[in-house]
């Protein structure tokens, strides 16, 4: 299997919420919303379909994980 490139969605100090490649921590997108972020098929645009996406609350601690495609999901959800 392909290891797909990784992603985390979290709020900065700023009250906006940025999507950044993990590894170099490249802000990919930013977002005045996690709602904006999180509607659907926003996140697997922003990472060209194929990537892992942590989601991240408010407090740093993760809520979600999402793979693109949903076929590569390694818990074969997909």
């Amino acid at each position: 299997m392909a290891k797909l490139p990784k992603f985390t969605l979290s709020q900065n100090d700023k009250k906006k919420w940025e999507l950044k490649r993990e590894g170099t921590g490249d802000v990919i997108k930013r977002f005045s919303t996690k709602a904006a972020a999180t509607k659907g098929g926003v996140l697997e645009k922003a990472v060209g379909g194929m990537g892992s996406v942590r989601i991240k609350k408010r407090n740093g601690k993760i809520q979600e994980e999402r793979t693109y495609p949903r076929s590569m999901d390694p818990r074969g959800r997909g």
